[in-house]
């Protein structure tokens, strides 16, 4: 059982809530966590930018990761949206395995 948390952000709360549904309704993730209003300060197209953004968690397994990417990316608004897989080492046993039976293979 590999457990890994996919942090991804969105432009507002209903492009999240709308990749979160779409996620755990296909399987592809146990759980979205949705944490609105975070502020970025990044560089894009070689101009200092900052915006409010939404930040969501997903909790899925490895062998689905790459599926869960392709998901985001084709309902995101963001030409280049942040998609990053975490690895989980460990944590709270009932709640891994949770995870693991509740994502599709």
């Amino acid at each position: 059982m590999h457990v890994r948390f996919v942090y991804m952000t969105a432009g507002n709360l209903e492009e999240a809530q709308k990749i979160g549904r779409e996620l755990v309704s296909a399987g592809l993730a146990a759980c979205v966590n949705i944490l609105p209003h975070m502020n970025s300060i990044y560089v894009w197209e070689g101009k200092l930018e900052e915006a409010s953004e939404v930040v969501m968690i997903a909790k899925t397994v490895e062998a689905r990761v790459a599926d869960l990417v392709a998901r985001v990316k084709s309902l995101h608004t963001y030409s280049c949206p942040c998609i990053v897989s975490l690895r989980v080492d460990g944590g709270y046993a009932p709640f891994l395995e949770w995870v693991a039976e509740t994502v599709t293979k």
